[in-house]
């Protein structure tokens, strides 16, 4: 059965002869509220668009709805930006002498970089690469270098192996040489990260030196083995 109400040229002969009641017109008020139901739906569908989909749809939008997108696809260009910037790094990354005034000196603004100098056959420099392969990932804002001492520095000496300096936009900021400043192969990954926290180039979530704890474990131990001035008075009496 043809609908009476739909806009046929059929329809229009007969509301004419009076057989169909003339169509009624549209109310002001319900076109207004159909229209901002219909931008409404427009603005939901592009926010959970991507910015692919964003181009491919634009010739669907209304002028006002463009603008909107516009600044919507502004906004999403910047935290795409933002998100880049910060997870830039996230690996140790091995570099030369060659290299060092591009990868240091002018690593950008805002960015800090640590750089380990190493050598091969030195156990402790093995470990610390290895601490700094997993800070490397929790902390991907931050630059990490290594780079084998002579390479970097020519006779540069075996002795002050590892060696860690700490630059923020190309100044140098915090310097690390040699196995005692490390505490040699008992260096734990945490006291590496809070040591490299000191010096501001990452930020991290540990409320304390973990060092500290292990300081007041051992002088507790002490305090508990050394002879009280009681137990020293007894011995004298023999």
């Amino acid at each position: 059965m043809q609908d009476p109400n739909a806009d046929t040229e059929w329809n229009d002969i007969l509301r004419r002869k009076g057989i169909l009641p003339p169509k009624e017109k549209p109310n002001p008020e319900e076109e207004q509220i159909v229209q901002q139901q219909q931008q409404q739906s427009v603005v939901k569908t592009y926010e959970d668009m991507g910015l692919d989909e964003l181009e491919e749809n634009e010739d669907e939008f209304s002028e006002e709805d463009e603008r909107a997108i516009e600044m919507y696809r502004q906004q999403r260009l910047a935290e795409l930006k933002a998100t880049q910037l910060k997870n830039v790094f996230g690996e140790v990354t091995e570099i030369s002498g060659q290299e060092y005034i591009q990868q240091v000196n002018k690593a950008g603004k805002d960015t800090w970089v640590i750089l380990h100098l190493y050598k091969q056959g030195i156990p402790l420099c093995t470990l610390i690469n290895q601490h700094l392969s997993s800070l490397a990932r929790k902390f991907p804002q931050t630059k990490f270098l290594k780079s084998i001492s002579t390479t970097c520095i020519p006779n540069y000496p075996d002795r002050n192996l590892p060696t860690i300096f700490v630059y923020h936009e190309g100044d140098m900021r915090a310097q690390f040489i040699g196995p005692l400043v490390f505490g040699g192969m008992n260096l734990k990954i945490d006291e590496l990260e809070w040591k490299l926290s000191e010096s501001g180039a990452i930020k991290t979530d540990l409320e304390e030196n973990p060092k500290k704890q292990i300081e007041d474990k051992l002088m507790t131990s002490i305090r508990c083995t050394a002879p009280t001035k009681k137990d020293s008075d007894s011995e004298d009496d023999y």
